[in-house]
């Protein structure tokens, strides 16, 4: 028989989740990244906390500023400065493409294996040049457009950096009483594999984000000496660029892309072309080569994971899922295996 009680209770409890869940909603992508850089940075975090005496709230403070002065200023000068930037830089683009020559450079000409093709394709673009202008008359104002809503996304992504470092001065503060909540509630609810699950996600996200920060370190870096090399105006905020745009794939191109379009548009072709092939060759490889051993040689998962995870959280959850598309990856992976080992552990008892 039903007991009226119980499925009260249950109703109620029912309806407080949804209603907590309903309230967090728009604040849950900052919640879960601030989560996740505490994780990440909790050694950091644990070393201070001891000489601080292991004041928790001194700690969180300290910390909290360093993630002021490490993530939100600097982004915040990007994000003011980036629409002139942008400006500028459709302002480069317009002037190259109206002052284009009927012929390519002789040293373009000569270059070897793609001298030819490059002489062949700029010569198509000068001898439809109205054609070319119409294009770009067409198409600029939608550019600008776009680049209008980047900024945009640039500044709403600093506020919700400016959230995700007030929710993690909560985090750093009581986190360990969170996690040993944690640690409880999930042995209650599955035992030894739950325990196994949360470590193994924990080490995972750990992991991804040494290869999200350990890519972007060395692609700024190796960004940074390219520019030096070519003499770029400010290099240091090139870099820098280089290294918040580091997270989405074409990000790195549109610094060092840019940079090659600004030595062309002053006449030095030849750095030009030398920018162009060292933020290809070397700046963009980066990513392909370093982040998905970083993550995989942290995590111990197959690589084929690691960098499915990452694409494939990144289409389904946003920028968050780089970090939750690996952890949840993981976590089948685990279940996976522990039902295979069930398996067979249950076939040699028959036997």
């Amino acid at each position: 028989m039903i007991n009226t009680n119980q499925v009260t209770r249950i109703a109620l409890i029912a309806l407080l989740v949804i209603g907590c869940v309903y309230v967090l909603k728009p604040f849950m992508a900052a919640v879960l990244f601030a989560a996740i850089f505490c994780l990440f940075t909790w050694p950091l975090y644990h070393r201070l906390w001891l000489s601080f005496g292991k004041r928790d709230t001194l700690a969180a403070i300290t910390m909290t500023l360093l993630l002021l002065v490490a993530l939100i200023l600097p982004m915040a000068y990007l994000a003011v400065n980036m629409a002139d930037s942008a400006e500028r830089l459709f302002d480069e683009m317009s002037f190259t493409l109206q002052n284009l020559q009927p012929h390519a450079p002789d040293w373009m000409r000569s270059l070897p294996l793609i001298g030819d093709q490059i002489s062949n394709s700029w010569e198509r673009a000068a001898a439809s040049h109205e054609e070319l202008m119409k294009l770009l008359r067409q198409y600029s104002e939608p550019m600008r457009a776009f680049g209008l809503r980047a900024v945009q996304l640039v500044a709403g992504g600093l506020l919700q950096l400016l959230l995700v470092v007030f929710v993690a001065f909560f985090f750093y503060r009581d986190g360990a009483r969170l996690a040993d909540g944690l640690l409880v509630a999930v042995r209650r609810l599955g035992g030894e594999l739950g325990e196994e699950m949360l470590h193994l996600s924990c080490s995972t996200v750990k992991g991804v984000m040494l290869g999200i920060f350990g890519t972007a370190l060395a692609q700024s870096a190796v960004a940074l000496v390219g520019f030096i090399v070519v003499g770029a105006p400010v290099p240091i905020l090139l870099a820098l660029a280089t290294f918040f745009l580091s997270v989405i794939p074409v990000g790195p191109p549109l610094v060092w892309g840019g940079v090659s379009l600004w030595l062309y548009n002053h006449g030095d072709h030849g750095w030009a072309v030398f920018m162009a092939l060292y933020g290809l060759l070397a700046i963009s490889s980066v990513d392909n080569v370093i982040k998905p051993i970083l993550i995989s040689h942290s995590s111990h998962l197959p690589l084929l994971l690691i960098v499915l995870g990452v694409l494939g959280g990144a289409v389904a959850f946003g920028f968050i899922g780089i970090f939750l598309g690996p952890t949840l990856l993981a976590v089948g992976l685990t279940l996976i295996t522990h039902w295979i080992a069930t398996q067979n552990k249950r076939l040699l008892e028959k036997s």
